[in-house]
């Protein structure tokens, strides 16, 4: 039985506000540019393109000039590492060719498409085997649309209470360790568990995002990308989105349930 759990959904859509929206018109040819010059190999079949650190944002999250707009945001000013663009293009995803470096099993690619890639950021897959574990403890999410794109254009997805579920669960799963070795434990059979009951529990959730808006989601959100709807339209430079997520100072911070 899916249920919503609105009353705190695990994330906030800020706008429209004009100090978003000149944040974002200011980002938009620096993502373009960057994202044509970029090695960074797109994903999925030439889909997605991941552009980890790509914008040149200042520490305080400016662009070109423009400062980033923390009171509009709700947010208290911390220091910002360089912008992500996530861009993604009609058709995503795609599987990869077979033998590029970014290939996907069949099962992980009918995750994709099935279940949006839900994941938990911070939660990396460690070693051989994979095994789950947060290597990159971020504050909360922040992302800010940079093209405006059909609500179709392979959106933001969340479910619906999942920060709740998710802390619970990783909490138990650190019980007695001490926190500056909470890094280093193995996951993963909490993390999967807790995915499930979340597809089980939670209602899943697409956020469509317009430049001039921005979400701010809770470091324990589970959430993903949704497919490229049929005839989804957007412009050229795609679904583009800039993200920041500063880490904390400490894991226990992460693991605050706030």
């Amino acid at each position: 039985m899916v249920t919503a759990q609105a009353a705190d959904p695990g994330w906030r859509v800020i706008g429209p506000h004009p100090a978003i929206s000149a944040w974002a018109q200011a980002a938009l040819p620096r993502a373009v540019q960057a994202l044509a010059q970029t090695d960074q190999p797109l994903r999925c079949g030439g889909t997605w393109a991941v552009g980890l650190d790509l914008l040149d944002t200042a520490p305080d999250g400016s662009v070109g000039g423009v400062a980033l707009p923390w009171q509009a945001l709700g947010l208290a000013p911390v220091p910002l590492h360089r912008a992500q663009v996530s861009g993604v293009y009609p058709g995503y995803p795609q599987p990869a060719p077979a033998g590029a470096a970014d290939a996907e099993s069949p099962a992980a690619f009918r995750f994709r498409q099935t279940r949006d890639a839900a994941h938990l950021d911070g939660v990396l897959p460690i070693g051989p085997d994979r095994a789950r574990m947060v290597k990159e403890p971020h504050r909360w999410i922040l992302g800010l649309p940079l093209t405006d794109c059909a609500a179709g254009a392979s959106p933001l997805v969340g479910w619906a209470g999942s920060h709740r579920i998710m802390a619970q669960a990783l909490v138990r799963a650190f019980a007695g360790a001490p926190a500056d070795q909470c890094g280093d434990i193995d996951i993963t059979t909490a993390y999967q568990a807790a995915r499930r009951r979340v597809f089980d529990t939670c209602a899943r959730v697409e956020i469509p995002l317009r430049p001039g808006q921005a979400v701010v989601a809770h470091r324990h959100l589970l959430h993903g990308v949704a497919p490229w709807a049929r005839g989804a339209s957007a412009p050229p430079e795609g679904r583009l989105i800039a993200y920041f997520r500063p880490l904390c100072a400490h894991i226990g911070d992460w693991m605050a349930a706030d």
